[in-house]
């Protein structure tokens, strides 16, 4: 259990927050600058709040009050950052095993976990990026950390890294009853990722809650109209070898994924606003293959062509969608219209979805 109160002034930015965070991963996302790496450095011990208190499972880190403030070595905390930060004259084995007393128990679990056996014998130079941070995730778990802090560990890394590196992100989610602090303002990688979410704007706690509440409620209040995402879970149904795709059951209707889903999974999926699209009865001779009912619950316009729709599903999970404010008035939508949200299969990629 996490619990921190940090109070940090630096320059002109001022930090006022104050959070509790259990097992499994929490994410801290909001916009560059507002604050989410400040806080990891906090309870690190890389930078000192002027006032507040931070404990991990008992261990008082930090406060101002009773004046403790461990060094950072004796917090015991396993940090990764956004570039691996690799030794470069070390091999990936010795880095793994740099600032470990002794063999490490649970080396081999480890290297096996990250599926880094046959790069023991290889440079930093001679690694991908999605390699490199395999191997600083290896490092700082062998440090049996209390926490483990990870910012923005795969925003160097391109799309198909990315894809990579994520089932080794999540098998550390599964496999470790350590909690982990994670730091991004990618909705994708949180959403997948993330088991509670904690929103920073502006050096200040803007809302918390699960994936599918939080993420939507802060895009929708603070993001652009084209960025509104709604954030859905179902559970996965035998995958179509012959076509590709795996259908999702939703209390709303059968959401179908472009990819394969072990079968009986819960899986959570990022719908983006502009891959909606809303029809008054029901679909017929058409190649989307998603569609799930509701009924408009508001209706968002300004001076924009578009406007925002928010649709409450079956089960009162709830689907933004984008159209033009010509074609809602066309279509005669109101609060309370009966449509159903239609939605391409191929705008939904399997390899972001958390399953599990």
């Amino acid at each position: 259990m996490i619990e921190a109160t940090i109070r940090l002034t630096r320059g002109d930015f001022d930090l006022d927050v104050s959070f509790t965070a259990g097992a499994g991963v929490t994410a801290l996302f909001g916009p560059s600058g507002s604050g989410k790496t400040t806080i990891l450095n906090a309870i690190a011990g890389l930078e000192r709040p002027r006032q507040g208190r931070i404990v991990v499972d008992g261990m008082v880190f930090f406060d101002s009050q009773g004046s403790i403030d461990l060094a950072p070595h004796r917090r015991k905390i396993g940090y990764v950052f956004q570039d691996a930060l690799l030794f470069p004259h070390l091999t990936v084995g010795q880095n793994l095993r740099y600032g470990m007393s002794g063999e490490a128990r649970g080396f081999e679990d480890i290297v096996a976990l990250l599926g880094l056996a046959s790069l023991l014998e290889r440079r930093p130079a001679k690694l991908s990026g999605g390699e490199s941070q395999r191997v600083a995730i290896g490092r700082a778990l062998l440090s049996r950390p209390r926490l483990l802090l990870m910012d923005e560990p795969l925003a160097s890394l391109d799309i198909e890294r990315k894809h990579d590196i994520l089932p080794y992100v999540e098998s550390l989610r599964d496999s470790f009853g350590i909690p982990i602090l994670y730091v991004s303002h990618a909705v994708d990688e949180v959403a997948r990722l993330a088991d509670h979410v904690i929103v920073i704007k502006g050096g200040r706690i803007a809302g918390t809650g699960t994936p599918e509440t939080a993420l939507a409620q802060h895009l929708n209040a603070h993001g652009e109209r084209f960025d509104r995402v709604s954030v859905l879970t179902g559970r996965a149904g035998p995958y179509d070898s012959a076509y590709g795709l795996t259908p999702l059951n939703h209390q709303a209707g059968q959401i179908t994924i472009a990819g394969k889903l072990e079968k009986n999974r819960e899986a959570r999926i990022v719908i983006r606003a502009t891959d909606v699209t809303l029809a008054t009865g029901a679909p017929q001779h058409l190649s989307v293959r998603t569609a799930l009912k509701g009924y408009i619950t508001a209706i968002e316009r300004d001076e924009d062509p578009a406007a925002i729709v928010t649709v409450t599903l079956a089960g009162g999970q709830k689907l933004a969608a984008a159209a033009t404010r010509k074609a809602i008035d066309d279509m005669k939508l109101a609060v309370g219209t009966e449509v159903w949200c239609l939605i391409k299969a191929v705008s939904i990629d399997a390899r972001w979805l958390r399953s599990g």
